[in-house]
């Protein structure tokens, strides 16, 4: 529905649309100071809302009957300073590492509970223009408002802002009739993304239970948990008596800004190949020098021995290169099935022995050489197969959704740029 706008400071926005300043809207509130660790989960009688929180955990309201929001260990600890709050009172993270720094919640549903705002944060309470509830949290986390706070931004390794600076920045206030509607439909995206992470939640649950029921514990010859059909005892061998390995060590090689694909120890991720995590490349002409030890085969295992130790990936592709820190295993033929090799370096059982292992200060490692000496427990090639493939099946289904609730996330966002700023008119 096209719709007459007028230009602001702000861009183009509905002419019956009014723009005032965060210092005309707000009023600010005290918070506290007081660390993460004068903070519990488990019950009080005031609650803290951590910067650490509002980046990472809550979402652009803050629903205090449903999202969980630490405790004070003691509330007398609380200065008289500190400011209680309510509902529909803002609550922006002041410090980050990075660009999310003004990230903002909005109270709502707290109720008869005490809540403060705590350590690097700014709260703030509507002193002027009306408000439907959770629109000022959509708001204030919209492109359109984060854009404005961005040359506010100071520092350099932990990024800031100051209650003084972003005092100028600007509030759009549509009427609230459409303020209303847009409110409802983003609320009815976020409560599909909320459904589909608990979904993913305990599917990735689910697997990490099957990961250590399917395999045998402290050295037992069975797992607790098997499919019918299937009663003979594990073998144990060392896992360079059953697999080929390759250790990928030696000088590192020359960059490229394209080429053959460089997997290196950030690609190796939960089981698979993220390449999307680190794109470092070599020149093709250098691939047979760099892989001169072996290359890759599609099913061969990977696991990473440093920075980070232990985490365990399948090749898919063998146009890739191989970084140090990387040794990749290929079990015998009908002897060790790679799939099943790789959930059992994943389960909790080869990880437990992993962290035994390794050595280190502040980065932990282990040798190829005590890595090959390490037991394996395997059943018959036929139950390995049947293993992966049950376990690669949870893999696909924990993708799958998780790829849904990103394509939501993304479709959120660009909805939230169209409706923040009225380009569509819902009303």
């Amino acid at each position: 529905m096209v719709r007459e706008m007028k230009h602001t400071e702000i861009g183009e926005i509905p002419v019956e649309w009014e723009i005032q300043t965060f210092e005309e809207t707000f009023r600010m509130l005290s918070n506290n100071t007081l660390p993460r660790a004068e903070m519990n989960n488990c019950g009080g009688t005031v609650r803290n809302v951590h910067y650490g929180d509002i980046l990472t955990r809550f979402g652009e309201v803050l629903d205090c009957e449903k999202d969980e929001v630490p405790y004070l260990n003691d509330g007398s600890l609380l200065t008289a300073s500190a400011q209680v709050l309510q509902d529909g009172d803002l609550i922006l993270a002041d410090t980050a590492e990075d660009d999310t720094v003004g990230k903002a919640t909005e109270v709502y549903c707290l109720g008869k509970g005490r809540m403060v705002a705590g350590l690097h944060t700014i709260p703030c309470r509507v002193k002027k223009g009306d408000f439907v509830p959770k629109w000022l949290g959509y708001y204030m986390n919209s492109p359109i408002y984060h854009k404005q706070v961005l040359p506010y931004v100071t520092g350099i390794k932990v990024s800031s802002i100051s209650k003084t600076a972003i005092s100028e920045t600007l509030i759009a206030v549509p009427p609230l009739e459409e303020q209303r509607v847009i409110v409802s439909v983003l609320s009815e995206v976020d409560r599909l993304l909320v459904e589909l992470k608990k979904v993913v939640s305990k599917l990735r649950d689910f697997k990490r239970g099957c990961l250590y029921l399917m395999f045998p514990q402290d050295g037992t010859d069975v797992p607790q948990m098997r499919e019918p059909g299937y009663g003979e005892p594990w073998e144990r061998r060392k896992m360079g008596d059953v697999c080929d390995y390759v250790d990928y060590r030696g000088k590192t090689p020359t960059k490229t800004e394209t080429g053959i694909f460089l997997v290196t120890a950030k690609n190796v991720k939960n089981g698979y190949i993220d390449y999307d995590s680190s794109k470092e490349y070599i020149a093709e002409e250098d691939y047979e020098e760099v892989m001169h030890r072996g290359k890759p085969k599609i099913g061969d295992v990977l696991i990473t021995t440093e920075a980070p130790c232990g985490n365990v990936a399948q090749v898919n592709s063998v146009n890739i290169a191989l970084a140090q820190r990387i040794i990749k295993y290929r079990g015998y033929e009908k002897v060790v099935d790679n799939t099943y090799m790789k959930h059992y370096l994943l389960s909790p059982v080869f990880q437990k022995i992993l962290a035994v292992k390794s050595s280190g200060g502040t980065v932990q490692g282990i040798k190829g050489s005590i890595l090959h000496q390490q037991v394996i427990q395997y059943p018959t090639y036929d139950e390995q197969v049947s293993i992966g493939q049950y376990l690669d099946t949870l893999d696909l289904l924990i993708t799958l959704h998780q790829q849904k609730f990103d394509k939501y996330s993304q479709i959120k966002k660009a909805m939230m740029s169209e409706l923040i700023t009225g380009k569509i008119k819902l009303v």
